[in-house]
């Protein structure tokens, strides 16, 4: 089989995904994306993969609109790009079946060579209901349009199917579990971090006691001065005394979010700045629990790369990976919105201390079954109904 995968942008974590489809159609994938905007360090580790069959495009142009930057909530602008020559790599590489991801960005190749051309398409998505509680009209009627030329769906989990067959894609045609983390590479990169590595972090950082760790994006849509507010709350009470939230990341709001730790007193909360991808294995060997409290997340790949760390996870009601993640053997869901619940997540986290690294064991176990070799299978399984029922 000759898989074409148009994806207009990726990071590290596709490398695995790539790799294992690779495998299992004897070397049979092509991927065309954007080399303007998919870092050096990414492009290489694909090379390494698909050689000359990772093509780089550039020159893309903007039809229209721009994506509002900041707060990046779903849906928040409108931004329609076009790719010169997409469309003819694409046909060049004489693909049995076209994979797409989601209905915007460069997904209008794969529907333009279905409906034209009679190219199987597979689209790879990942929204849910909560995340597209906004949609404008317009973007429901594309994709509920959109969707006679999409013979078969590989959704991220529950939530994902759910929300696609609201817009009425048949249950029959869906298969799950396209979106995974880097899992081997995150336990390779935790296996390699020293106790005096560790020790060092702990000691540049002050990080005390038990250890709060988030990772990511510092912007509202993360909710991180939600969890600040809760956080206060349990500081105040005594109740978080030996503790630490340790933030990693960056972005417009940092300034904000330690003006408000500042204000407030809030001694036992450090913040990282921005740490490389292939530099956070001493940050996740360091912490003692994860915590996102993100407001809108289709399903955060931190999540199960802190699991195969791991690590316990306290995780937002609104992050799309939850129910296929999280569970009370190995964590709890709470509602950021709240403070109330924020503030309850969090004393019965401080309470269960001595339980952690038996919830972080199972959280390992859970991630077990979401790897690389399991996305490729189930991309795969998408790929073959849509050839053979076209």
């Amino acid at each position: 089989m000759r898989i074409t995968w148009i994806t207009r942008s990726f990071l590290d974590y596709r490398i695995p995904v790539f790799a294992e489809l690779n495998r299992v159609v004897d070397g049979g994938l092509s991927v065309l994306y954007y080399g303007e905007v998919v870092p050096e360090r990414v492009t290489e580790k694909l090379r390494a993969v698909l050689g000359n069959r990772a093509v780089a495009l550039t020159g893309e142009w903007r039809l229209a609109g721009k994506k509002k930057m900041g707060a990046g909530f779903a849906n928040a602008g409108i931004r329609i790009p076009f790719q010169p020559g997409l469309i003819r790599a694409a046909r060049r590489s004489e693909p049995d079946v076209v994979v797409s991801d989601g209905f915007f960005q460069w997904t209008y190749a794969a529907l333009w060579l279905r409906a034209t051309r009679g190219i199987p398409h597979v689209m790879c998505y990942e929204r849910t209901a909560h995340t597209e509680r906004n949609s404008q009209w317009y973007r429901v009627a594309y994709r509920k349009q959109a969707m006679r030329w999409i013979d078969a769906m590989c959704c991220n989990g529950r939530l994902c199917g759910e929300y696609a067959q609201s817009l009425g894609f048949p249950a029959e045609r869906i298969t799950y579990g396209h979106m995974v983390a880097d899992v081997e590479g995150m336990k390779r990169a935790v296996a390699g971090v020293s106790d005096d590595q560790v020790a060092a972090l702990k000691a540049r950082l002050n990080l005390q006691g038990l250890v709060f760790l988030y990772v990511g994006r510092l912007i509202a849509l993360k909710g991180i001065d939600k969890l600040l507010a809760a956080w206060k709350v349990v500081s105040d009470q005594r109740q978080a005394d030996g503790a630490t939230l340790l933030l990693v990341g960056d972005g417009p709001q940092r300034a904000e979010l330690e003006r408000y730790t500042r204000d407030h007193g809030l001694a036992n909360v450090r913040f990282a700045g921005a740490v490389d991808y292939d530099a956070l294995g001493p940050y996740y060997r360091t912490a003692d629990v994860f915590v996102i409290p993100t407001l809108e997340d289709n399903w955060s790949l931190v999540v199960p790369e802190a699991m195969a760390c791991g690590l316990p996870i306290l995780c937002s009601k609104y992050n799309g990976c939850w129910p296929e993640y999280v569970t009370d053997a190995n964590g709890w869901i709470f509602d950021p919105l709240s403070r109330d619940d924020t503030v309850n997540c969090l004393r019965r986290c401080c309470a269960a201390r001595e339980k952690l690294p038996e919830m972080g064991n199972e959280s390992r176990h859970i991630i077990g079954g979401h790897t690389a070799k399991e996305a490729a299978a189930a991309i795969l399984e998408a790929c073959e109904m849509a050839i053979r029922d076209k």
